[in-house]
């Protein structure tokens, strides 16, 4: 580590994390605001995130590279992608973009200060041997995701898990290095991750029981774009091929996207013939594979091949659905009395929820509160200066947003300049006056667990799409190039608008 990466230093903009969404937006400030000095703060001894964080059997891509991957670089291979053919990717945009020297590894940010006299933020981090380094900068982008990367879920109405004489161990901490083969494993869940570690264990000869509350929507496809290979075939360049590609995917989903709300029923079916491609018309859906809740209301697992259902059909998995009376010395016996023996319990029951990384934000000495904040369009927040988060999409690719939120953030970089303001603030309009504050999402709109349980903990949002993240890319592909940065929403160096430029340098 360099001196200066030890001891902080001033920059432009400071950039927090180094995954997917970290290195992406770094791309772009280089890009399209040249000239600026920026640091990437990551905790981590490497980048990649979520990427290096999971390390499970199976580990990979639950959306399409194509649209996962950056709209800048094209991605070449299978579409669902393993973990590490992802941070191979990530690998080559650092080092082609020269991103490696901006990157400040093993520093743990402890606190974030904005200061209006000076229009700076000061960003305190732990290194690694103990220090304490000083970060300042004009203007912050938080990209270190949502969740919390040491502590995962568990819950905690769980009763005995210490009695489990075998393994217990949650999705998120696996060790790799763990021997399944022969062995009796639980796997607890059945959203992505289960749906990945579950076809995976089978392959290293483990025989697998997955144990759900309820069931999920699965999408099972075969792992390859035909478009991309004709294209090849045919002789077209990968840049063309990757947008090309990545539209296809793009135009797809907001087909299923839509008509999960407007023909429900129907888009249920058409999953449900997608399975049935891959094991038989006869399968019986009921009772283990059979949802609640309306497609998409929850992330929609995708199934490279359909390979969960070919490993329950083939008997190496079995598929349980009951809720847990309580862990015992050999397994977990169900509510319903069903004791289920495993040598290795896996817990995959999903993230505890971290609202920008659970650091310690202060303006102008005043603590902040992000459940008393509301957000502009899941970006920007009221009361908070200088800083954008990096909050992706969830019924589609998390990156599609990246790319999207980076042209906004560097045009309103670049937009400052011009006005030569050192500070924006997000505001409500006169058109916002007397406007409902709600939660940050509408459950019936998308209600994963972890965004239910800590809810309060989100920045609040409002009524129209100005002041909520609508999780709708393909309104807000539309919505974000037409922003009026001189819109009364913002206000530059504490003057709004409807003040003239003139009278406001007066």
């Amino acid at each position: 580590m360099s001196e200066h990466a030890a001891s902080g230093g001033d920059f432009d903009v400071l950039i927090v994390g180094a995954g997917i969404s970290g290195i992406g937006s770094a791309w772009h400030l280089q890009e399209q605001c040249p000239g600026r000095t920026y640091a990437i703060i990551e905790a981590k001894d490497t980048f990649g995130g979520t990427w290096e964080t999971h390390k499970y059997p199976g580990v990979r891509s639950d959306s399409d590279l194509y649209t996962f991957g950056y709209r800048f670089k094209p991605w070449v291979g299978a579409p669902i992608a393993s973990a590490q053919a992802i941070l191979d990717y990530m690998g080559e945009v650092i080092e082609e973009g020269g991103i490696d020297r901006h990157i400040r590894y093993g520093h743990t940010i402890t606190s974030a200060k904005w200061d209006s006299a000076s229009n700076r933020w000061t960003l305190e981090a732990r290194t690694k041997d103990g220090n304490t380094a000083a970060f300042t900068a004009n203007f912050l982008w938080m990209c270190q995701g949502y969740y919390d990367h040491q502590v995962p879920y568990i819950p905690k109405e769980w009763q005995g898990v210490s009695d489990f004489k075998g393994l217990f161990v949650h999705a998120q901490l696996w060790d790799p290095a763990t021997d399944v083969s022969g062995k009796r494993v639980l796997v607890i869940g059945s959203g992505a991750t289960a749906a990945t570690v579950v076809p995976a264990l089978c392959d290293l000869g483990a025989k697998v029981t997955m144990l759900q509350r309820s069931p999920t929507w699965f999408y099972a496809a075969p792992n390859v774009s035909e478009l991309a290979e004709r294209l090849r075939t045919i002789g077209i360049d990968e840049p063309t091929i990757h947008r090309v590609v990545r539209q296809d995917y793009i135009y797809n989903f907001h087909e299923m996207d839509r008509r999960s709300r407007e023909e429900p029923e129907a888009m249920a079916e058409d999953l449900r013939a997608l399975i049935r491609g891959y094991v038989g018309e006869d399968f019986q859906f009921e009772p283990h594979f059979a949802p609640r809740y309306r497609v998409w209301q929850q992330r929609l697992a995708q199934l490279p091949d359909g390979d969960l259902f070919q490993q329950v059909v083939a008997g190496n998995a079995t598929v349980v659905t009951d809720t847990i009376d309580r862990f015992t010395e050999t397994g977990v016996l169900t509510s319903s009395g069903e004791l289920l023996e495993a040598d290795i319990i896996m817990a995959c029951t999903g993230f505890r929820l971290k609202v920008l990384g659970d650091i310690p934000f202060e303006v102008d000495g005043q603590a902040v509160d992000w459940g008393k904040t509301v957000t502009y369009r899941g970006m920007m927040f009221t009361g908070v200066p200088n800083m954008a988060w990096v909050f992706g999409y969830f019924r589609a690719s998390w990156t599609l947003r990246v790319d999207m939120m980076a042209d906004f953030v560097c045009h309103l970089l670049n937009h400052m300049t011009e006005r030569g303001a050192k500070k924006v603030e997000v505001v409500f309009r006169d058109e916002d006056a007397g406007m409902e504050i709600l939660p940050w999402i509408e459950e019936d709109n998308f209600n994963p667990g972890y965004l239910m349980r800590d809810m309060d903990k989100l920045p609040r949002r409002g009524s129209n799409d100005v002041w909520r993240h609508n999780q709708n890319y393909w309104l807000e592909r539309e919505a974000f190039p037409s922003i009026d940065l001189d819109g009364q929403e913002f206000i530059y160096d504490g003057v709004r608008r409807d003040v003239p430029l003139a009278e406001a340098a007066e």
